[in-house]
């Protein structure tokens, strides 16, 4: 059966994406991906691959946005995604699967601190697998408030015994799939506390195949079809177009020494180097406030997301020096890459295009990128919410936007503020309007799909 998929999967409907996988892989146009990459795709988009059959890492990495969630009432309330079980939630938003491939094994480095990983806290640190992409593709799998299969074997015995079972024995040569399967093990794989008994011989190609599985996905995500490099700053970058003088604006002011300083975390790279990524991989607590709309808080009104320290402090037993860090890097997240982080929004769409709402952060608190840029520039100008002469509390972006406050950061350890090694990073940064509108057209320029090289 031949598997296709564009080049960039950017133009193709969510319904076919997401119809793909082990029963509908005739519908896409794989053509130009290696066969380990192909059948990262297929895993990528298949359903089957959930404890309900009803949710793929595609559920909640949608290319047409992004790579990230896709349904706009979500995004404009707490950002936090469904599971494959109905009213099963995690407490963050959905981070973009493209470009992850580009962060190193999580370490920490002498100038920039902790950096590398994957997920917003950086769990996926690339220690067991060497890459922190394809540890990352196991988590959602097992995690039962995501796509919460009781076992890996559950996995493997999907990927085997499904319609590309076969191109996966391809790709990985080897007994991955000999294995002998007990007869319950379809009804033990649909129980949130299944078990798969194998033998001892049998648990370690599970092991292996699982492992294959993750470095699948992982070369899926570091392919074209997920890395793409096809936006206008790609086009600008080869002399195939120019920047409108917004754009432009927005260039200057982006770079690290321009007034928007994004560049100093969002890096680039030299004209003759290779493409930009715009992450540093690093971790910062900009002192975000918290999304009132997240689920979590309604269960646990003082939560709040500890970030890279949450992490930290899981490793007292097995990397100490680290976990004596924790404190230090509490409401930590992630740097991500600013590409596409425009792509598929109304903000950026052309009246008449379809779009939908996205939101912004880890927690999703904000749901433009003008309101992005409006915090960076006036979190230490504009008074908290909590602290006007009619307070307001729990104040969305919206309503922070439009009585020119912003309320306390979800948590006030470690924020970079003016003072710290790169003063006013962020807070005051002294914008104009006219500027920040230039920031996010640039912003929008780097979304893929406007360019074929």
């Amino acid at each position: 059966m031949k598997r296709t998929m564009p080049a960039t999967l950017l133009g193709y409907s969510l319904s076919t994406l997401l119809a793909a996988g082990a029963g509908g892989a005739a519908a896409l146009d794989l053509e130009g991906l290696s066969p380990m990459e192909e059948l990262g795709a297929l895993i990528f988009f298949d359903e089957t691959l959930s404890i309900r059959q009803n949710q793929a890492c595609a559920s909640c990495h949608v290319p047409e946005v992004g790579w990230v969630g896709e349904d706009p009432e979500i995004n404009l309330g707490g950002a936090v995604y469904e599971g494959s079980r109905r009213n099963k939630l995690g407490n963050r938003k959905p981070p973009s699967s493209a470009y992850a491939t580009q962060s190193p094994v999580f370490h920490l480095d002498d100038v920039l601190g902790f950096t590398g990983g994957n997920f917003w806290d950086g769990r996926a640190t690339g220690w067991t697998l060497g890459s922190p992409s394809a540890e990352q593709a196991q988590g959602p799998f097992l995690n039962p408030v995501e796509q919460a299969l009781p076992d890996a074997a559950c996995v493997v015995n999907r990927v085997c015994e499904g319609d590309y079972g076969d191109l996966f024995r391809q790709v990985w040569s080897g007994q991955n799939c000999a294995i002998k399967w007990p007869a319950n093990t379809f009804g033990q794989c649909n129980s949130p506390t299944g078990s798969v008994r194998l033998s001892a011989e049998d648990r370690e190609r599970v092991a292996s195949a699982y492992d294959q599985i993750a470095y699948s996905i992982a070369a899926f995500e570091a392919s074209k079809a997920s890395n793409a490099f096809t936006a206008k700053v790609d086009a600008v970058r080869a002399g195939q177009a120019t920047f409108t003088p917004e754009e432009a604006l927005g260039q200057s002011l982006f770079t690290a020494t321009g007034k928007g300083k994004c560049a100093v975390c969002h890096r680039g790279s030299p004209p003759d180097g290779p493409s930009p990524l715009f992450s540093d991989f690093g971790y910062d607590n900009l002192g975000v406030p918290k999304n009132p709309l997240n689920p979590v808080l309604l269960d646990d009104p003082g939560w709040a997301d500890p970030g890279l320290g949450g992490f930290l402090a899981t490793l007292e037993t097995t990397v100490p020096e680290y976990a004596a860090l924790a404190e230090d890097n509490l409401g930590k997240h992630k740097v991500p890459t600013t590409r596409n982080v425009a792509l598929g929004s109304c903000e950026a769409a052309e009246p008449g295009e379809p779009c939908i709402e996205k939101a912004y952060m880890h927690n999703g608190y904000f749901k433009t990128l003008k309101q992005v840029v409006k915090f960076y520039n006036t979190r230490d100008v504009w008074p908290r919410c909590e602290e006007l002469e009619t307070p307001i509390y729990d104040a969305t972006a919206d309503v922070a936007m439009d009585n020119e406050c912003w309320p306390a950061p979800e948590v006030e350890k470690n924020v970079v503020a003016p003072g710290d090694e790169e003063p006013d990073l962020v807070g005051n940064l002294g914008l104009s309007d006219e500027e920040e509108d230039a920031l996010v057209a640039l912003m929008k320029a780097m979304s893929d799909g406007y360019w074929v090289e």
